[in-house]
Order: C-alpha cells, then structure tokens, then sequence
C-alpha cells in the first residue's frame, strides 16, 4: 500500500534523481511588462529598462509527462557556458534566467547546455507572438482567452488544448504552449491546463 502512495505521489509532483524519458515539452512565453510590475522593477532588473523593449520573452522550456513533470535530474551532460546563457538574454531578458531554467528543467532534456538552449529558442521563434500587443499605449483590462485567441489566430496550427493562459495577481502573466520534441504543438496535460478565467485581467504596455 504504502509503494503505491508513493507511486502516485511521484506521478503528481516534481521528480528530482536522474533524468529519465519524458513526454513533451512546455514553452512558457511570459510577458514581460506584467513580471516588471510583479517582481523585476523592484530587482531593478536590466528586463525593464524601458530601453528594454521586450513583449512576450522566454521564461523556459519545460520537459513534462503527461502527469507531472522532471526537475533537477542528475546528468553529466556539459552544463551552458556563462557566454552561452548570456546569449540568451535578448529573448530570456537575462542570462541568470537561462542558467536557473537549465539547472532546474534543462538538465532533464538529455540533451548538452548548448543543445538545451538552442533548442529553447529555436521553440520561442517557432511560436509567432501576436503583434497587438506590442502596439499597446496604456494598460487594458481584457479577458484573458482575448490572449489565447489571439496566439491561436497567429499560430494557425495551435488548438484551444494546446495553449493555456495563466494569471497571477490579477495580470496576464503567461502563455504556455504544449510541442512536441520536435516542437510541433500537441495537447497538453491535464495539470497543465489551468486557463485563467479572468474578464478583465490586466495587461500592462511595454514601456
């Protein structure tokens, strides 16, 4: 009995040891100005500089199972260089950001600190971010399936299963899109299909 509980607990949680085979991959998308107001501005992070310019930037590509996820796996794959985290800061806003998502999701790829990384963007420039908002003057309140929508207009091959909106503290804080290890999208998990069902989230311009 007690063999079983722990199966089930390890199938529902983060699994930490060695990296084993997963099912797909998560791209989470964050937009950038809503992270300033929640936590970068009072970092005094060099992402919102309002010279900055970034929309929609790469919070990190996520290997997942179809119930639960891999994190910190054991791997003796070479980890980035720091020349190679900082060459993700114009799409990551920072090379600390990239170095953080290989420690925790990179490691877990099977794949080398430069292939982990490469394969990230090349998956942030497979997905088309909707060019609406970067044209935003002033913050707007707005239901968040408005940002679903908008993606799936763009990226005619993503389905309402594949993408999924999250919100944090009132504010669009995200779009995740669910591809395959080949990067085509495909449905997403139960657990990661939490949309937000805000009417009137808030979406702050880019500065």
């Amino acid at each position: 009995m007690r063999r079983l509980f722990i199966s089930a607990l390890l199938a529902l949680s983060p699994v930490m040891g060695a990296a084993q085979q997963f099912d797909y991959y998560v791209l989470s998308l964050s937009w950038s100005p809503s992270w300033c107001t929640l936590e970068g501005n009072a970092r005094n992070s060099d992402q919102c500089d309002p010279d900055a310019d970034y929309g929609w930037s790469l919070h990190g590509l996520w290997p997942q199972y179809h119930r639960g996820y891999p994190a910190y796996c054991q791997t003796a794959k070479r980890p980035p260089s720091r020349a190679m985290t900082s060459a993700m800061v114009d799409i990551m806003g920072s090379s600390g950001l990239a170095w953080h998502q290989w420690k925790k999701h990179g490691v877990c790829s099977d794949l080398d600190g430069q292939s982990y990384l490469d394969l990230s963007r090349q998956a942030y420039d497979s997905i088309t971010r909707p060019p609406v908002f970067r044209k935003l003057t002033e913050t707007v309140k707005l239901p968040a399936r408005v940002i679903e929508e908008a993606f799936i207009k763009s990226n005619p091959d993503l389905d309402p299963d594949m993408i999924t909106v999250t919100c944090k503290e009132n504010m669009i804080q995200e779009v995740r899109i669910c591809l395959s290890k080949f990067l085509d999208p495909v449905p997403c998990g139960r657990d990661v299909v939490r949309d937000c069902d805000l009417s009137n989230a808030i979406l702050p311009p880019i500065p």
